[in-house]
């Protein structure tokens, strides 16, 4: 399973797991049912504390994401894929916001807002 962690962007390392994670599971790629990586085995791979990968198990577990079946490990829970992706685009949303609001009071103008937005979309 891939993981990008980023040590600059000020989020985190727990919650990036646990988002790229959930957004994992929204999209199909990690299924119902499917065994999630150990916690230990996750540290290794990312090169980041066995805390951190147990805090973002924990939250993905409480979250509904993911069930815990002892002595066993970490499983995919099945999930009500629209609220799922609804709770995405909540986000978002807030994010644009947020967003827009920066733009309007450094008078900045919607056009250029969609050019940062477009860019943004063609580098992935």
């Amino acid at each position: 399973m891939e993981i990008i962690i980023s040590n600059t962007n000020g989020v985190p390392i727990y919650e990036q797991i646990k988002e790229q994670i959930k957004i994992k599971i929204i999209t199909g790629e990690l299924v119902t049912g499917e065994l999630l990586p150990s916690i230990r085995a996750l540290a290794k791979d990312l090169r980041c504390s066995v805390i951190t990968t147990k805090n973002a198990y924990e939250e993905l577990e409480k979250e509904g994401y993911v069930k815990t079946k002892p002595g066993k490990g970490f499983y995919v829970s099945q999930i009500n894929k629209n609220l799922a992706l609804e709770e995405q685009l909540n986000k978002i949303q807030d994010l644009l916001e947020s967003a827009v609001l920066t733009a309007k009071m450094n008078n900045i103008s919607k056009k250029d807002v969609i050019d940062i937005v477009n860019i943004l979309f063609e580098e992935e």
